[in-house]
């Protein structure tokens, strides 16, 4: 989010800023969309694994409540501003890292979440980017 504003500093221009913004915005959100799925899933599994084991060795298995407090707010949040939201938001707000896990981990069900991201880190490396070079007034 703050990074465009290095860009008059350095002395690049608004195409150099926005492109290597953008550039480094686009792999890191490939590689932790797609990494977090990847984890996502082997937790699970081992998870399960755990619980078989387990049973199989006949020892209680202590189950967490599933409706604390924090899942609710969660849910609330999800369910209020939807996939378009989260994947606007979140990647913007809370660094594209932890942003992209997130979303990955409430919506990588659905096939329009990468897209999404892509489309909402571009517009807003064009914004933010756009924003700095026009208060800095060094449109070039």
């Amino acid at each position: 989010m703050f990074t465009p504003m290095a860009g008059p500093a350095v002395g690049l221009s608004f195409i150099e800023t926005f492109f290597s913004c953008i550039s480094g915005g686009l792999v890191s959100a490939t590689i932790f969309y797609f990494g977090s799925s990847y984890f996502i899933k082997r937790s699970i599994e081992r998870r399960a694994k755990r619980i078989q084991k387990l049973k199989d060795q006949g020892r209680p298995v202590k189950f967490k409540r599933k409706f604390t407090r924090t899942n609710r707010t969660i849910i609330k949040v999800k369910q209020t501003i939807g996939i378009y939201g989260a994947t606007w938001f979140f990647p913007l707000f809370l660094s594209v890292p932890l942003g992209t896990i997130i979303t990955a981990k409430f919506y990588k069900n659905q096939k329009q979440t990468f897209p999404l991201i892509v489309v909402f880190l571009v517009l807003d490396c064009l914004i933010i980017t756009g924003g700095t070079y026009l208060i800095k007034g060094v449109f070039v």
